[in-house]
């Protein structure tokens, strides 16, 4: 009772959302409690303005881990990409949108784009930020990143996170309430973003 009493206090005065948000996350933290991304994703809903939440899952097995993510504990009227090394699958419809990386590895991303950009034999010379953009594997921009637990991030996004908000909790995945989740929407809104300057 105490914390729903909390949660409406910090939930009526939020007026300033990220647009994308980015949950750094491992196997231990899916395996641990699978269920949580369906919940972020119930919580997210009630705030039009988060457009997109992205889960980077870092396992070496993404397989294993894409089983404990069936469709059914992502929630109604969701449109979700799931996006492995293996393969990539789009299925559902609505907002907020979920993109699912399991097992992908930033530095690889940007190879990736390289490469392409040499398959098309672009001029050096006419290579932009705009060109390498349009050549990676996530058209995503995070306006915050929200890391759970007391491991590290991983390199995940790094070209498209370069300017995000970063937000570290001690609380474990597992553990990670609604309660939780609006305090880092409140700490968002207290910031003033510089992007890099």
């Amino acid at each position: 009772m105490i914390y729903r009493l909390y949660e409406y206090l910090i939930s009526r005065d939020l007026t300033k959302f990220p647009k994308e948000i980015c949950f750094m996350l491992s196997d231990a933290d899916v395996i641990a409690d699978s269920k949580k991304v369906g919940e972020v994703i119930t919580w997210a809903k009630e705030f039009p303005d988060i457009k997109k939440i992205i889960f980077h899952i870092s396992t070496k097995d993404a397989g294993k881990v894409e089983e404990l993510l069936r469709p059914a504990s992502l929630g109604e009227k969701t449109k979700v990409r799931v996006s492995t090394p293996k393969h990539d699958t789009t299925f559902g419809n609505g907002t907020p949108e979920i993109l699912i990386a399991l097992g992908k590895n930033g530095r690889e991303e940007i190879t990736d784009a390289i490469i392409k950009i040499a398959k098309e034999e672009i001029d050096p010379a006419n290579i932009t930020e705009e060109t390498i953009e349009k050549h990676l594997a996530f058209q995503v921009n995070p306006d915050y990143v929200i890391k759970t637990g007391g491991n590290h991030l991983t390199d995940f996004l790094i070209w498209q996170s370069v300017y995000s908000e970063l937000f570290f909790t001690d609380i474990n995945w597992d553990g990670f309430r609604k309660v939780d989740f609006l305090r880092a929407l409140r700490d968002y809104q207290s910031r003033g973003r510089r992007y890099g300057t």
